[in-house]
């Protein structure tokens, strides 16, 4: 289905979702919109539901999974200066939805500014790491979360204090909003010590985890009181394979896309993991990246 002239005016040329997600699986959007402030992102929201055409909000697709025959609807990226500015005031920092979430470790690191030095070796945007309260062994985003910006159709923009997020393990209750942007609350340090825990944790995923493969991290959220990964182990799994798409040999949680992958491949192989899984420990996973 073609766009009308109104939002068509307002997209650019879409892209394979391949190229905009890790897994570097899936096909195109029907349309690909980049709104450089606030004001344009409404204009393409209140265009996309005028249209009855759904829409995604899609960071640097580290956690997402996005079909073959791609998207059939509007994928939409936040650009431009003020949705990846970081403005840094004491031991508070502000950064924008957009902004790199590596980098701004990488800052807050050379400051002496501690508390996201546990996230090391997580990519992506804040806006989505803060979306799923994204994290690790070392701690989740949401621990030094002071609130969040978002966007709402018919609300505008507006802050949402950390108690009123939701913050659980990969959960927020921010559903229905866009990030925007979030304040972080972090503590003083000596720089060497914070860069120390950075490097540590980057130490623990480069041995733990397949980082230079095709992949969206874990695959699976853990069980309660549970290890996912262990769980796929346990069932002799590490290694199986649906077409080119493989439980990976270093951590059984992470499914790595093979070059000439395809997202069915992936697809294929998180249901059986699922069901076999299952049959050995009556153990139900649920997925922890975004399935499109």
């Amino acid at each position: 289905m073609s766009l009308s002239s109104g939002l068509a005016s307002k997209a650019v040329e879409p892209l394979p979702l391949s190229e905009l997600t890790w897994y570097r699986l899936g096909g195109p959007p029907r349309a690909l919109f980049r709104p450089r402030t606030v004001r344009e992102l409404g204009e393409v929201l209140a265009a996309c539901r005028a249209e009855g055409m759904p829409a995604r909000v899609l960071g640097r697709g580290a956690n997402v999974l996005v079909p073959d025959g791609g998207y059939d609807g509007a994928v939409i990226q936040l650009s431009g200066r003020g949705f990846a500015r970081v403005r840094f005031d004491g031991v508070r920092v502000c950064a924008g939805g957009a902004a790199d979430l590596p980098r701004l470790i990488r800052r807050a690191v050379r400051r002496g500014l501690a508390g996201l030095e546990g996230l090391g070796g997580i990519p992506g945007t804040v806006g989505g790491a803060v979306r799923m309260n994204a994290g690790g062994r070392f701690g989740s985003i949401g621990d030094v979360v002071g609130r969040v910006r978002v966007y709402e159709e018919g609300e505008g923009t507006y802050w949402i204090e950390r108690d009123a997020v939701g913050f659980g393990y990969r959960h927020t209750d921010l559903a229905g909003r866009i990030v925007i942007g979030a304040e972080f609350e972090l503590a003083r340090d000596d720089p060497r010590r914070i860069r120390e825990r950075l490097l540590s944790a980057w130490a623990y995923k480069k041995e733990s985890q397949p980082l230079a493969a095709h992949s969206a991290g874990c695959v699976f959220r853990n069980p309660p009181g549970e290890s996912a990964g262990r769980l796929i182990d346990g069932a002799g799994l590490k290694g199986l394979r649906c077409g080119l798409a493989r439980v990976s040999e270093q951590h059984a949680n992470f499914i790595v896309a093979d070059e000439g992958a395809k997202a069915s491949d992936v697809i294929e192989l998180i249901r059986e993991v699922r069901e076999r899984v299952f049959d050995q420990y009556e153990v139900r996973l649920e997925l922890e990246i975004d399935v499109w």
